[in-house]
């Protein structure tokens, strides 16, 4: 076999392939005998069809698949020797000419890029710090008595008002016409959680049971109704019953219907504590990861090779389609979604899996054991049963993989903070809470 590699642009490269045509028909003749030993046809016993009715049936067939894998075993070989680090598939085309009694064939394909990181010492990364405070305690108490409320119905003349829950019927109409969604019996909702449109909250408040109120509403034009966003309807609105809100009090009943051992105020609001520093320190993490990342990718140089952006644009779609599917979408799989709207999104993931693989061979900060079981243990430390968290995560190499992913990534991130130029910035909880993901 001969190699020749050319580079044509950037990444792309080009290798010869020539393959003995003597070769390949020995391949071809071998998998045929042994087709004709098993093969079974019309008017012959298993095994006694002649090999030129075998040939005749499955020569075009056979022939095809040595071709591709005696190619695909000579591109293998000279892309190792030529030592080259193929990014995707290979596209390859049979040559018109090539020397007598030889195949010829041009392999096109790119090439992994060489990352090049520039000083770290450099680079710019802000860095968040929040606590929790005594307040956001005490928010997320009151969220646990809301989620552990009871309901009591008001007095026949008492006026509805914010945490009441009220139950009515309403209809609405636009332009003389009742639309989907705009009309209902019994419906229930709680007045000042926004369930419903501010308008809408304030015609029934105030109002008793049995008291009826028209008024008109002006749906926004980023209404999730799109048939009626930005719309104006003419609402009619009926009290059939008012409930005042009881929430339970915070007191040794409460702490131990919410799981406290020993019952008390100062274990409930301890528990609370605990759990929102852990989810604090996850969205510290994931956020100031971020922040690297971003650096990381401005502190770097290198080539993008296409065919792994198209592979992962491929894969972001399939998953595209596979949450339509999730949502019921009819024919989800064939749903046209435009390759470009994956595009920048694939571009930085792989640029930035490029660069953080790089950093990671060239500083050793591959995840160890004893970094995998620790990010498991403070995983499964927010669960009833710890133990059994544990074993779901080791008892599958995939889950073990994902969570190796994640330890790598703050190895990473731990690495850069190490080197840059950092500044630290305070945030409120709810600040921190608010954003996304």
């Amino acid at each position: 076999m001969t190699v020749n590699v050319e580079t044509l642009e950037k990444l792309e490269r080009k290798i010869t392939l020539t393959l003995p045509v003597g070769t390949i028909q020995s391949e071809v003749d071998a998998r045929l005998k042994k087709l004709a030993r098993t093969v079974k046809m019309d008017g012959f016993r298993p095994g006694k069809v002649p090999m030129n009715v075998v040939a005749q049936r499955y020569g075009y067939s056979v022939h095809y698949d040595v071709m591709n894998d005696k190619v695909g075993e000579a591109f293998s070989q000279a892309a190792n020797e030529a030592k080259l680090r193929v990014a995707g598939q290979p596209r390859i085309t049979e040559k018109e000419e090539s020397p007598e009694g030889e195949m010829a064939f041009d392999a096109v394909f790119e090439v992994f890029p060489e990352v090049k990181i520039n000083d770290l010492g450099n680079a710019e990364v802000e860095r968040v710090t929040a606590d929790v405070s005594d307040e956001a305690i005490d928010k997320t108490l009151d969220i646990l008595r809301k989620q552990r409320r009871t309901f009591a119905q008001r007095a026949q003349d008492a006026a509805a008002q914010d945490g009441d829950r009220v139950t009515v019927d309403f209809e609405g109409k636009i332009e003389g016409e009742t639309f989907q969604g705009g009309k209902a019996e019994d419906f229930q909702f709680v007045i000042g959680e926004g369930q419903m449109l501010k308008e809408f909250e304030d015609a029934v408040r105030g109002l008793k049971s049995g008291d009826s109120r028209t008024f008109p509403l002006s749906f926004p034009a980023d209404y999730h109704g799109k048939d009626v966003a930005g719309k104006q309807a003419d609402f009619m609105v009926t009290v059939k019953k008012i409930e005042a809100t009881h929430l339970p009090e915070v007191n040794e009943q409460l702490a131990k219907s919410l799981g406290i051992e020993e019952g008390t105020v100062e274990g409930l609001r301890a528990d609370i504590k605990r759990n929102l520093e852990r989810e604090v320190k996850f969205r510290l993490l994931a956020r100031n990861k971020n922040a690297v990342m971003d650096a990381l990718i401005a502190n770097a140089e290198l080539d993008l090779p296409n065919a792994s952006v198209q592979s992962e644009v491929a894969r972001m779609i399939d998953g595209a389609r596979a949450e339509l599917k999730q949502r019921g979408i009819k024919d989800a799989d064939k749903a046209p979604i435009p390759e470009e709207v994956f595009r920048p999104q694939a571009e930085r993931r792989v640029r930035l899996g490029l660069v953080v693989a790089e950093l990671v061979r060239a500083n050793e900060l591959q995840a160890k054991p004893e970094q995998i079981k620790a990010h498991i243990d403070e995983l499964a430390a927010s669960y009833e049963k710890p133990a059994d968290v544990v074993r779901w995560y080791f008892s599958d190499n995939s889950r073990l993989a994902e969570v190796e992913a994640v330890v790598i990534e703050n190895n990473v991130t731990d690495f850069v903070l190490g080197k840059a130029k950092v500044s630290d910035k305070s945030v409120s909880f709810d600040e921190l809470m608010a954003q996304q993901g």
